[in-house]
């Protein structure tokens, strides 16, 4: 049984844990209380020796360790996918520990979450606030397993403390685009990149809805006749390196692809004999490109040739042998290295192994899709300028571009972004009514539902599915040759002409 200890000025309680430890009575901060008299600590002490003996006694002072030493101890115990690990240092880090790391686990009480939460959502995009928030729960979560803790602060409580409706957490909605801006946005990237890479890669992604790091990861020996096969992504962590790892969910998958697609898959193979990478020993389809911070390389050996309507080998023979060029050829060149302002090795960049996600999205995609560069320190966002011919205008360049260009590019889909091509390929398998197994197998996506488990996919859907994507790709074509017949993008330029003898 408990004992009664005498102080001097006060009693205090003591009561036995375990054989050799004894505990003293304290409150919910692990202070101890001091009793005014023996029998009201011999009470408190027999109080707690029974909740020992009956198995419910907690220890008063778990509560009195820090987050910040408990968020570090969790974390160092979690065994996740690279991404997830970095996403919850990044959470902890740049969110949570600036807030509560040096507060008492047992000190945080709802009231401080919930004041927490309305400052990031001034700051933040809701849906990040939410996702902060959420690891914050499952911390504060594990320490009540731990019983540290009797409850969970960050838990949510429906309808309580919110104004009614819906609109509170409302971001834009997606962007989304169709079969043209599809093959528009894929000609703009091919055109700011100078290769025909971005081509292939943003029309696969328009058709396929594959997920960004399965693009960048996908493999040659993955493509197949008629599909591609889904086995690993790539995921570039903060430091810089892409780690080679299963796509999410574990959403191993075969992607029915037409004819018309996988040629594009081959041709982009034999054009670019990829070899493999440094990183990974992986020979993957698809190479970085090396950008500037600035976004603008300066002109190219490329973008000269496209101004000059000839090869990359004949511009190089002006430069290091234009006794071998007619002199037609020749002035027609150096009119074009003028325009453009092109000088040697101002266009040259190191290529990277693989594509970086803010590189590609910031200074390829989105001023494909939307015409602008984005805003840059010291520069603010601004229109792209281009020449005014061959159409669509190739992108101008270098010191002075916006005097030497001709024109500038018109949004095709101003806030579209390379997931929103995901989106997209959704929104258009849902205009063509496609069974909904047949399109979460594409996606990458698990239905669980009883109606689900009892729908099969046949070969006739299949075949249905990749009728309509040709028809969408076919009908794109025939839009963009009504705009121009030709294109500087030599990958488009053979489709539109192919597509012209079909239709003669």
């Amino acid at each position: 049984m408990g004992f009664a200890e005498d102080r001097g000025t006060y009693w205090r309680g003591r009561y036995k844990i375990s054989t050799g430890k004894y505990g003293t009575v304290a409150d919910a901060e692990g202070n101890t209380i001091r009793f005014r008299t023996k029998r009201e600590a011999k009470q408190a002490a027999d109080a707690e020796e029974a909740k020992v003996r009956g198995g419910t006694w907690k220890d008063p002072t778990a509560g009195q360790i820090t987050f910040g030493e408990y968020a570090s101890r969790w974390y160092a115990a979690q065994d996740l996918a690279a991404s997830t690990m970095q996403n919850y240092r990044r959470h902890l880090e740049e969110h949570l520990l600036p807030e509560f790391e040096n507060r008492a686990l047992a000190s945080i009480q709802r009231t401080d979450v919930d004041a927490w939460e309305k400052r990031e959502r001034a700051l933040y995009a809701a849906s990040s606030v939410k996702t902060w928030r959420g690891t914050l729960h499952l911390v504060l979560e594990d320490a009540v397993d731990d019983e540290l803790i009797d409850s969970n602060p960050a838990t949510k409580r429906r309808g309580r403390g919110k104004r009614a409706g819906r609109s509170r957490d409302r971001g834009p909605e997606k962007v989304v685009t169709d079969p043209l801006g599809i093959l528009l946005c894929a000609e703009r990237a091919s055109l700011l990149s100078g290769r025909d890479d971005e081509f292939v890669a943003v029309v696969t992604k328009g058709y396929t809805g594959m997920r960004w790091g399965e693009i960048v990861g996908l493999e040659k020996e993955f493509i197949r006749p008629a599909a591609i096969r889904v086995e690993w992504q790539l995921y570039e962590l903060d430091s810089g390196v892409f780690e080679r790892c299963p796509p999410k969910d574990d959403s191993y998958r075969t992607v029915d692809a037409p004819v018309w697609l996988t040629r594009l898959w081959t041709g982009q193979v034999a054009r670019t004999q990829p070899k493999p990478c440094s990183c990974h020993g992986k020979t993957y389809m698809f190479r970085g490109q090396g950008v500037s911070r600035t976004g603008e390389t300066g002109a190219k050996v490329v973008d000269v040739a496209r101004r000059a309507g000839v090869s990359t080998g004949t511009v190089s023979n002006v430069l290091n042998r234009p006794d071998v060029v007619t002199e037609a050829t020749r002035t027609r060149v150096r009119e074009a290295i003028e325009d453009l302002g092109f000088t040697r090795g101002g266009g040259a960049v190191d290529r990277a192994e693989h594509w970086r996600r803010n590189g590609f999205a910031t200074w390829l995609f989105t001023p494909a899709a939307s015409g602008w560069y984005p805003k840059k320190a010291p520069q603010e966002a601004r229109p792209v300028p281009t020449l005014a011919y061959p159409w669509p205008g190739g992108p101008v360049r270098g010191r002075g571009a916006e005097a030497r260009a001709d024109a500038c590019w018109v949004p095709i889909a101003r806030g579209l972004t390379p997931h929103g091509l995901r989106h997209t390929h959704k929104t258009r398998m849902e205009g063509f009514r496609t069974p909904p197994k047949l399109m979460d197998e594409r996606m990458g996506h698990i239905d669980a539902s009883v109606q689900s488990r009892y729908t099969h996919i046949t070969r006739e859907m299949r075949e249905e599915l990749l009728a309509n994507l040709t028809i969408e790709w076919h009908a794109s074509l025939d839009a963009r040759l009504a705009i121009c017949t030709t294109s500087p993008v030599a990958v488009l330029n053979d489709l539109l002409q192919e597509r012209v003898r079909v239709r003669q």
